[in-house]
C-alpha cells in the first residue's frame, strides 16, 4: 500500500498516464494492452518503475517489453513444428510486405553478392550464391504471421540455417544470430540461438519453384515461421553470430525482440 500511496501525485491523472504511455508500443500491442484494463498499480508492481512522467513511463514499457521478452524465451519449445499445409492452401496472389513501396525494395545483383560471416565461428569465408544454392534444401509451406493483424501461407525453399551454423563452425552456446540487409535504411534484425536452431528455420532461396524473387528478399530471406513477419529478415547481405544484443529496426522502436507467433 505504502509504494502505491507514493505514486499518488498531485495533478497526476495515473489512468491517463499509462494510457498515454501505451502510445509508445506498436498498435496491435496497444490495441491488447489498453483493452486488458492494465492499471498504473499493477504494472508498477510487477516492474518496479514509479511512472511520474513520460520518460519513467517509457522506461516502464521496455522494462515490460524485456520481461515479455524472456517469457516468451522460457516458452519456446525448439522441438514444437509450426504448422505445415498443402500446396492447395497457397495463398495467390502472396502479399508484398514492407515498410517501402515494392517500387523501392532492394535491387541486389546475385553476381556480386556475397554473404558475409561474422562474429563467433570459425570459418568467416564469404559465400556466393552459387555455394549457396549447392548446399542440401528442403521445402515447407508454412504461414506468414504480420505483426498488422493479416497471414498468408506460402512455399520456401532452402537451407536449414542450423545446418550452415554448423558448417561454418558457429557457437551455438552464443545467444544470437544477427542479420545486417540491404535495405536503404539499414534492416537488421536478431534471432535468438533456439530459434535459429529451430528445423524449420532456413535460409531460404526460392519461393515457389523460382529463384526467390525481388518482392520477397532476393537473394536470401530468413525464414522463421514460428515468429512474427518483421522476424524473417530479407534481402540478407551478412550475419553475425554474438552475444551482445545489436537491437535491430523495429525492435528499436518498441517490437518486442523474440516476438513468437
Amino acid at each position: 500500500m505504502s509504494r502505491l500511496r507514493k505514486l499518488l501525485i498531485p495533478g497526476v491523472d495515473k489512468t491517463l498516464l499509462v494510457k498515454d504511455a501505451t502510445k509508445l508500443l506498436p498498435d496491435p500491442a496497444r490495441r491488447r494492452f489498453i483493452a486488458g484494463g492494465a492499471s498504473l498499480g499493477a504494472l508498477t508492481l510487477l516492474t518496479g518503475c514509479d511512472v511520474v512522467d513520460s520518460s519513467s513511463a517509457e522506461a516502464l514499457l521496455t522494462k515490460i517489453s524485456k520481461f515479455n521478452d524472456r517469457v516468451q524465451a522460457l516458452l519456446f519449445n525448439p522441438n514444437t513444428l509450426a504448422p505445415e499445409f498443402p500446396e492447395s492452401a497457397i495463398t495467390r496472389p502472396f502479399p508484398f510486405n514492407g515498410y517501402y513501396a515494392l517500387d523501392d525494395a532492394p535491387r541486389v545483383d546475385g553476381d556480386s553478392w556475397k554473404l558475409e560471416v561474422r562474429g563467433l565461428v570459425d570459418n568467416k569465408k564469404p559465400w556466393t550464391l552459387q555455394e549457396l544454392y549447392q548446399l542440401p534444401q528442403v521445402r515447407q509451406i508454412t504461414r506468414h504471421i504480420c505483426v498488422e493483424g493479416w497471414s498468408a501461407i506460402g512455399s520456401w525453399t532452402g537451407t536449414p540455417l542450423r545446418h550452415f551454423l554448423e558448417l561454418i563452425g558457429a557457437d551455438t552456446r552464443a545467444k544470437y544470430c544477427w542479420f545486417q540487409c540491404a535495405d536503404v535504411d539499414g534492416y537488421n534484425s536478431p534471432l535468438d540461438m533456439a530459434s535459429a536452431l529451430h528445423p524449420q528455420t532456413q535460409m531460404t532461396f526460392k519461393f515457389g519453384d523460382e529463384i526467390l524473387p525481388r518482392a520477397y528478399g532476393f537473394p536470401m530471406k530468413i525464414r522463421v515461421p514460428t515468429k512474427l513477419g518483421f522476424k524473417n529478415p530479407k534481402y540478407v547481405i551478412s550475419m553475425e553470430v554474438t552475444n551482445d544484443y545489436k537491437g535491430g529496426y523495429w525492435e528499436d522502436q518498441g517490437y518486442n525482440s523474440f516476438s513468437g507467433s
